[in-house]
């Protein structure tokens, strides 16, 4: 086992993955750029290193300053958290020729399903369901104009390194596929430094639908159902419930069991999440993240396990704690992404928090780096917290979320609670009947 690991990130994720490390009686690094001198995670780690000025370009990303960090820390291994380098293969492999461990998969797995393309046809090999749509990149309007014609309108054209929702546009027709296709091209190149594109099938009310997998490195796999995360804004996550309140016991088992095996069969290391629009029954492969996600805390108090604890684990050449038989779903949890934000514009609202109270009680947990004083730079996501709860039932778990969103203080800033409060009072969110598109047609039609 490790005695020492450097996380290489900032936030509540960097403040998950060292209280994970101090019940293991691992001691941790925190690193931070200048602006974050103050933060919670430098306070809380065994050690901190300034790594580099505030912007992200200069500090959190340099992989150079974070190599150094471990090697002057003595730290054996990096946990990456979510963002920044936590999917970078070739920081993984800069990792492993200094004799450090990377907390996460191998590299070629990271470079396989960083490509949208390539991850789509690795998973149809492997028996994933996936979307209907072009088979490889699409180099032209009429080579669009045809894979169209055969998939039928509408449809959506994707960047192949694509990700947040960048180089995404959607075509209703053969009148609109020309003016996509070059948009999304264009906002390819301009985002990712890779103008190529693909095209699949749009689907009209689907939901998204992540399946939680996790390999012990060696080939055997377990999935931990799903979670829900249709409530999108720009392709951008704002809460996430488990189990999906769309997915009967059956589906859960079929799908889960189709994403262990294949994760199993490439004997994937670690965390990962398998996701997929989910419409009529039917699953359609979109993409897998190579990492922890941000709503990993569901997960977790559905199953009651520890998945920052089983990653260690298993970079460690341990084996995981539980096996497939092992795990079953207890009750329901949904998480809401706090964030510094002013609605409806969703403008990010970095500043002073002159007052802070989080909430508590039975089923409550909040993952956040606030603390009263804290000043939140304007360098960095404007997420600042994640409010977890869990109950017997979706319904409790939605009495609950209510009641903690009313304890909430975080003065100083605008913030996205008064947007969860108002959802909460929707009859199609209290019946769980919501797609992808639902979110942002109720922002339209009761902000304009």
């Amino acid at each position: 086992m490790f005695d020492k690991i450097l996380i290489a990130n900032r936030g509540e994720i960097a403040l998950r993955v060292i209280r994970a490390c101090r019940e293991m009686g691992i001691a941790s690094v925190a690193v931070h750029s200048t602006a974050d001198a103050d933060a919670m995670h430098v306070r809380m780690a065994d050690e901190s290193v300034c790594i580099g000025p505030a912007p992200s370009s200069a500090s959190y990303l340099s992989m150079p300053a974070i190599i150094s960090a471990c090697e002057i820390t003595g730290a054996q291994a990096i946990h990456p958290g979510y963002g920044f380098l936590s999917e970078n293969a070739g920081f993984v492999q800069m990792l492993e020729d200094h004799g450090i461990t990377f907390i996460g998969p191998r590299a070629e797995h990271i470079r396989i399903m960083g490509d949208k393309i390539t991850a789509k046809d690795t998973m149809k090999a492997l028996g994933v369901p996936c979307v209907p749509g072009s088979e490889g990149g699409v180099d032209d309007v009429n080579a669009a104009k045809s894979v169209a014609a055969e998939i039928g309108y509408p449809v959506i054209i994707k960047a192949t390194a694509g990700g947040g929702g960048r180089g995404m546009k959607v075509a209703a027709d053969e009148k609109g596929i020309e003016v996509a296709f070059r948009t999304a091209r264009a906002e390819a190149k301009a985002a990712f430094g890779n103008p190529d594109v693909y095209i699949e099938k749009y689907l009209q009310r689907p939901r998204h639908i992540e399946i939680q997998v996790f390999g012990d490195g060696k080939g055997r796999a377990v999935h931990l159902g799903e979670r829900d995360c249709s409530l999108q804004r720009r392709h951008q996550k704002v809460l996430e419930e488990a189990p999906g309140p769309a997915i009967t016991p059956e589906q859960r088992a079929e799908i889960g069991a189709i994403c262990a095996d294949a994760v199993g069969k490439i004997a994937y290391a670690g965390a990962g999440t398998i996701e997929f629009l989910f419409e009529d029954g039917e699953f359609y492969f979109i993409e897998m993240n190579t990492r922890l996600q941000v709503e990993h805390p569901v997960t977790e108090a559905i199953f009651d396990v520890d998945l920052v604890r089983q990653q260690i684990l298993v970079a460690a050449g341990e084996e995981m704690e539980f096996r497939q038989e092992d795990l079953s779903i207890r009750g329901h949890a949904i998480e809401v992404r706090i964030n510094a934000e002013k609605v409806p514009g969703f403008t990010p609202c970095p500043g002073r928090i002159s007052q802070y109270h989080a909430p508590g009680g039975l089923g409550v947990r909040i993952d956040s780096a606030l603390y009263q004083g804290y000043s939140i730079p304007p360098y960095y996501d404007s997420l600042i917290g994640k409010l977890i709860v869990h109950g017997r039932d979706r319904r409790e778990a939605l009495a609950r979320l209510d009641r903690a969103l009313g304890e909430l203080i975080v003065d100083g800033v605008d913030t996205t609670v008064p947007l969860f409060r108002a959802l909460l009072a929707e009859p199609d969110i209290r019946n769980g009947n919501y797609s992808i598109h639902w979110l942002e047609r109720w922002l339209e039609k009761k902000f304009h």
